[in-house]
């Protein structure tokens, strides 16, 4: 009876040990996206329901600093200065994983005066984002074009930049997507002037930083969840890099995913902005060419938009 309930008992303990790793390794990846263009590649791997994932979408940036600073994440949309910012915060314990959008944003003109940069002298441009990257992008635009005399007519919000166009008040404003073609599709006379992207590339080149890129939206990693499970961390990017070939080749369904997943409410100008938001997939040594250069401009415009210096090589991840 003894040697009976030993076996018994060593096979019990044989059976619940893989029963207990599964649960361990079931554990979902915590992701959070920002509804918006950094949380539309997301879409397509919400649209999967696969449980190896937990998706929740934050309404704005400012909403995730406390959830990165507490390390209640393994995987985090933000844009890309704030994470610098935020690698400073938490003393290294976060990691760039990839840049998954470009500029967002455009010059619209409810006219025909603006084609090149260099069409900004002598203007008033209404936008918002002061003190922050779009101020940055567009000054430095500005600056290396040798444009002294341009307005910058800051608002509060990029709502109220939107609101007071649609309302006649302004004819030549700056704002990101979705909302440059929202502003489109209301008045239909206001056209794109310049993408803000291939601007801020001819101007770094002027400037002699032909590398780098005006890249706003990025993936984080938490560094302790890139270390203890590499293996999640691959499949996801290799899940990743799909989305976004889907979401940029196949704009008419990817948006109705987008829309299902609550990050635009309209299919119609999700379809129409997938392509003007440079939706991208840039890891490794290529993501940290663009980025350091970039990272440089931004500290020469204000230190603080990087988090007071400049991130060093353990800021990037690297498979």
């Amino acid at each position: 009876m003894k040697k009976w309930i030993a076996l018994t008992a060593l096979l019990l303990c044989v059976t619940l040990l893989p029963m207990a790793a599964m649960a361990q390794d079931a554990a979902p990846v915590r992701i959070w996206g920002l509804i918006g263009p950094t949380g539309m590649s997301l879409a397509p791997i919400m649209a999967e329901h696969n449980a190896a994932y937990d998706i929740r979408l934050a309404a704005a940036p400012e909403e995730l600093v406390g959830t990165v600073v507490s390390g209640n994440y393994d995987i985090a949309a933000l844009p890309t200065n704030l994470a610098a910012v935020l690698y400073q915060k938490t003393e290294g314990q976060l990691q760039m994983l990839a840049i998954n959008t470009l500029g967002v944003l455009y010059v619209l003109e409810k006219g025909d005066t603006v084609h090149e940069a260099a069409d900004l002298a002598g203007k008033s441009i209404m936008l918002s984002g002061q003190a922050a990257v779009p101020e940055y992008a567009l000054s430095y635009i500005l600056s290396a074009n040798g444009i002294e005399d341009a307005t910058l007519d800051y608002r509060s919000e990029h709502n109220e930049v939107s609101a007071l166009a649609a309302a006649g008040k302004a004819d030549l404003v700056m704002l990101p997507q979705p909302m440059a073609i929202a502003l489109q599709m209301k008045d239909p006379a206001f056209h794109t002037a310049m993408d803000v992207t291939q601007a801020f590339q001819q101007a770094a080149q002027l400037e002699g930083k032909a590398d780098a890129v005006l890249s706003m939206g990025c993936l984080v990693v938490r560094r302790a969840f890139a270390e203890e499970q590499p293996e999640a961390l691959a499949d996801f990017l290799q899940r990743y890099a799909r989305a976004v070939q889907f979401v940029n080749e196949q704009p008419a369904e990817a948006a109705k995913d987008i829309v299902a997943a609550g990050i635009l409410p309209s299919a119609a100008i999700a379809e129409k902005a997938i392509p003007l938001c440079h939706i991208v997939d840039v890891t490794g040594e290529t993501m940290k060419t663009q980025l350091a250069p970039l990272f440089e401009i931004l500290y020469e415009a204000n230190p603080a938009s990087v988090g007071g210096k400049l991130p060093d090589d353990a800021f990037y991840y690297m498979p």
